[in-house]
């Protein structure tokens, strides 16, 4: 049976083919996106890698090794905090622009595929499914996982309508309340829970930024 967060992550994977598909997406395809240094493609492509990625994963041999907790896990990726120029982020940029050479209508055609094929992968993983991560070499729990990509869905998608003229997608409270824990984790971390407080309730008082990147 698929878990909570299963069925949470397949509504923001089915949000996100919905958003890949609209025309003002082909239609800037080739446009600067929101994000310094992509293009609206390149922006699409890493956004439909979120759904794409979770299937890779799952392929992937069930890890000996012990999951990392998510705060864990953003400690030791390497684009966090990393200079838009620096290597992780120029990769990341590089393969999302090699990915968005198929086109608009590939990459839809790819994500509702995935989307589909894991409507039934998810529900026949038991619980407590770990897996390993082929793009960082470290493991997760297979819910942990999901709350990463819908966290990258619900960035992600806002920087693409942003970027061609739409609405961000609406996407349901069982996606938003994991996206902004993580978040809010990430940032008290990242400025201490003196500037978050501050920020959430003391506008004579807030910091100038609490981004949690």
């Amino acid at each position: 049976m698929i878990s909570d967060t299963g069925q949470a992550y397949l509504e923001a994977a089915s949000a996100t083919a919905d958003l890949l598909a609209a025309p003002p997406v082909a239609r800037d395809w080739s446009r600067p996106s929101a994000l310094d240094k992509m293009s609206v493609g390149g922006l699409a492509a890493h956004l439909g890698l979120q759904v794409v990625n979770v299937p890779l994963a799952l392929d992937q041999e069930v890890p000996e090794e012990a999951p990392l907790g998510l705060l864990e896990h953003y400690a030791r990726v390497a684009w966090l905090g990393a200079d838009v120029d620096s290597d992780a982020n120029s990769g990341i940029r590089a393969g999302s622009e090699e990915q968005a050479a198929a086109g608009a209508a590939a990459l839809v055609t790819r994500v509702r595929a995935a989307v589909e094929e894991l409507r039934s992968r998810l529900a026949a993983e038991p619980p407590g499914r770990v897996v390993r991560l082929p793009w960082t070499g470290w493991s997760l729990a297979l819910d942990d996982l999901l709350v990463t990509r819908m966290m990258e869905i619900a960035v992600h998608a806002d920087d693409l309508a942003v970027s061609v003229g739409v609405e961000p997608p609406p996407l349901p409270d069982a996606v938003l309340e994991p996206v902004l824990d993580l978040l809010t984790r990430l940032s008290v971390r990242r400025h201490g829970p003196t500037a978050v407080l501050r920020a959430l309730s003391r506008a004579e008082r807030a910091p100038t930024s609490i981004s949690a990147f």
